[in-house]
């Protein structure tokens, strides 16, 4: 079944709730542009008791292709060639036995006429392009009721030749009755009359299918209307959206706190059986160091990772981020990047890939190289655990304080996007920016189903990451900081006879000898292992910045992955004391001479450095694949490390000019 239907008419929403998890993003061959695919389990199997030859035998399962929500099949542009391609049967693996065509309740005129055109294109011969049977959902119908319009399901199928049926794919209602009129589905045949337009036919269709009136007394127009003059006002609506991005980050430390503690627990105990199990042999320390410990680093900050994406998901399905996307348009133009920019560049905060991807929908070439060379300034969730782990400790007695930080992390990668996207646009990019063309959806209340699909989506994309390439890094990282092992420490090993030897009379006394004779010795291995050999020839470039050998190492790897640089650092400050929680072991980390590694001064030097630099080797193949060359992309990484070592730079020392060590 090929799912069809305008922007913003609720097609996403139904295919969530058709499919749930059962779907995964699928690029056709010879398609730019991606799809979702999924499998719709049906509660029986729907059997075919027409006597037409086009219908089609329905199964309890069901493979739905969600297409891109376009305007019309027409338009030079890769989503309408895709729907287009798919319809004729000419797209390998997508060649759907029927169609499903969604529409808005509220806005039937348009997409009736949408309707209409689909049919169109599904006309023809059986050979080429088979008359596939066709189904309409008609969604938003409770939107439609609250303004006081009613929708005549049976009159609406006989003017469209097809079965229509009222669903919604917030609450489901509607599914079981649009099931069984896909058994009853036909080519779509709209009845127009004799010399009669699309458009004057949609508009016979609706008046004669749709009844009710205003109910006397509401005013649900006017009260949309004083929102969108809020949320889309250039000071007012400015200000809205930093608050509630504000809010936003706030909830998630607030929330995310709870599951942390949980997760680090949980890690310990189960570090402490396996050292229990396995002893402080080469198997028991790869198991407890480099495996548990680097999964620990990064799956700690999942809470706040799948808040993220709840929230967001919550927020776009009310229809108010379409209205920030208004606000942002009249920014982004000042700054030289297209109106079709907005939707690439929020892409970006989940991650970079497929928001340069979805850059291919912009049409000019110079439009579409500055959005692609900007994008990855924008934090997206590889960057969350970094953000979470520095902002914690920079204020870790205020957690209002570490949201505004936290918020402020993502105030400053929009900043830099944008006057890189000046500087580029007024140089070797120069070109008159395209305006963006918006429709803004109806208010309605969010689907808490689909933002905990989306959710669930976004963690298992995660969670895959830190089964493979964190994974690896991780246990590439432990080998390099065991091996080779330093010979013991004479300093260390004259603490422990001193420790012995006032261990009856001091007690606690003994306990802190021996505590400093561990990090000794931990100090010693560090510095004579494979990773503190490379960290301490690279120290020299980082030390400007504040970073020492530990910091230096974790920022080399975080090129393959932004991710593992907790990890790393959690591989490098192994320890024992299963009762002290992940930001606390990393916070009070010592370098060789003592002092802490994450002094403010450091942490806010490697705060901004992670929130500026290009550290994603994938983000920078995609740029290469999309812009066709290694040229755009080699000017992305300079530039991107260029600004993040200077800003890093100018932080550091900046802070300790004014006394902030």
């Amino acid at each position: 079944m090929a799912l069809l239907g305008n922007p913003n008419v609720g097609k996403t929403t139904l295919f969530n709730r058709f499919c749930g998890l059962r779907s995964k993003t699928a690029n056709f061959p010879g398609s730019t542009v991606e799809a979702h695919t999924g499998t719709w389990t049906i509660g029986s199997p729907v059997a075919s008791t027409t006597a037409d030859r086009h219908a089609v035998d329905i199964s309890d399962r069901l493979e739905v292709i969600d297409l891109p929500g376009v305007y019309a099949l027409d338009l030079d542009l890769p989503e309408s060639a895709l729907c287009r391609e798919c319809l004729l049967g000419r797209l390998s693996g997508c060649e759907p036995d029927a169609i499903i065509v969604v529409v808005d309740a509220t806005n039937l005129p348009r997409n009736l006429q949408f309707l209409a055109s689909v049919a169109k294109a599904n006309q023809g011969d059986d050979t080429h392009r088979p008359n596939r049977p066709m189904v309409v959902a008609i969604t938003m119908a409770d939107i439609a009721a609250r303004k006081g319009l009613s929708i005549d399901e049976r009159l609406v199928s006989e003017h469209i030749g097809c079965p229509a049926t009222i669903v919604s794919g917030r609450t489901g209602e509607g599914l079981e009755r649009l099931a069984e009129s896909l058994r009853r589905a036909t080519p779509c045949r709209p009845k127009l009359l004799p010399d009669e337009t699309v458009a004057a036919w949609a508009a016979r269709v609706v008046e004669e299918s749709v009844g009710g009136a205003r109910a006397a007394g509401t005013d649900h127009d006017s009260v949309a209307d004083r929102l969108d003059a809020a949320f889309t006002h250039p000071v007012v609506g400015s200000l809205i959206f930093a608050a509630l991005m504000a809010g936003l980050f706030l909830t998630i430390f607030l929330l995310a706190e709870f599951p942390m503690v949980a997760i680090e627990w949980l890690f310990g105990k189960l570090g402490s059986s396996v050292q229990t199990i396995f002893g402080d042999g080469i198997l028991g320390s790869l198991l407890a160091d480099g495996v548990l410990g680097g999964l620990a680093g990064t799956l700690v900050f999942l809470p706040q990772i799948c808040l993220l994406f709840f929230l967001l998901s919550l927020l776009e399905d009310t229809g108010y981020l379409a209205r920030a996307a208004f606000v942002m348009d009249r920014v982004m133009c000042r700054f030289g990047l297209p109106g079709q920019a907005f939707v690439p560049l929020l892409s970006s905060h989940a991650c970079a890939l497929p928001g340069i991807m979805s850059a291919r929908l912009i049409p000019d070439r110079r439009d579409r190289l500055a959005t692609i060379l900007v994008a990855p300034f924008l934090s997206c969730s590889a960057r969350v655990p970094v953000y979470v782990l520095l902002t914690t400790i920079l204020f870790r007695d205020s957690p209002w304080l570490a949201g505004l930080a936290f918020a402020g992390c993502y105030v400053l990668g929009a900043a830099a996007a944008l006057l890189t996207a000046l500087i580029f646009r007024s140089t070797f990019l120069r070109g008159t920016s395209r305006p963006m063309v918006l429709e803004l959806p109806s208010y309605k209340l969010p689907s808490i189903r689909t933002a905990l699909l989306v959710t669930l989506d976004r963690a298992k994309t995660f969670l895959t990451n830190a089964g493979t390439m964190i994974m690896a890094i991780c246990i590439v990282m432990w080998w390099l900081s065991a091996y080779p092992h330093a010979d013991p420490s004479p300093a260390a090993e004259a603490l422990r006879v001193q420790a012995a030897a006032i261990a009856s009379a001091d007690e606690a006394g003994a306990e802190g000898l021996l505590e400093e004779a561990a990090r000794m010795e931990k100090a010693t291995q560090q510095a004579h292992s494979f990773a503190g050999r490379i960290g301490g020839a690279v120290e020299p470039l980082f030390e400007p910045l504040g970073f020492d050998r530990q910091l230096t190492i974790a920022t080399l790897t975080s090129f393959m992955a932004r991710e593992v640089f907790v990890s790393t650092l959690a591989v490098l400050n192994g320890t024992d004391e299963e009762d002290k929680r992940m930001v606390e072991k990393l916070a009070t980390a010592t370098r060789d001479d003592g002092t802490p590694v994450l002094t403010p001064a450091t942490s806010s030097s490697l705060l901004v450095f992670f929130v500026l630099a290009m550290q994603c080797l994938p983000t920078l193949a995609v740029t290469r694949r999309e812009t066709g060359t290694w040229r755009w992309a080699a000017l992305q990484f300079i530039w991107m490390s260029g600004v993040a070592y200077g800003a890093a730079f100018l932080t550091y020392q900046g802070l300790r000019a004014f006394g902030v060590t």
